[in-house]
């Protein structure tokens, strides 16, 4: 089993800051890559910022310039480091973990719970 569990959201006035952490534990051989998206309410699950194994970060438009991913492999944890905050960014985040279970096996994706993350004006 792979358990990936968020922490760090909560209300934040718009140009504000939050953290949000995230980590992955249980049967993992090695993570292939992690991310965080989000999903605001009508609206479909969208990338936020993704990051590889070899530390390639990858960000959405909407987030480029005030969000920073980053890991900590060794304790398979990610982090998202939220400044300038809008309105436009209230939405329940979700950590994704590509994990591999064996030496030689797939990445397989496991999801967290998601933490709400609300921005006012």
């Amino acid at each position: 089993q792979v358990q990936v569990v968020e922490a760090g959201g909560g209300s934040v006035q718009a140009g504000g800051s939050l953290e949000l952490s995230c980590a992955a534990s249980g049967a993992i051989f090695s993570t292939c890559g992690m991310g965080w998206y989000r999903q605001a309410p009508g609206k479909e699950r969208e990338l936020v910022s993704t990051i590889t194994s070899d530390g390639t970060t990858r960000y959405a438009d909407a987030v480029k310039g005030r969000f920073t991913i980053s890991q900590d492999k060794a304790k398979d944890t990610l982090y998202l480091q939220m400044n300038s905050l809008r309105t436009e960014d209230t939405a329940v985040y979700y950590c994704a973990a590509d994990v591999r279970r064996l030496r030689f096996g797939a990445c397989a994706r496991y999801w967290g719970q998601g933490t709400q993350v609300t921005v006012s004006s």
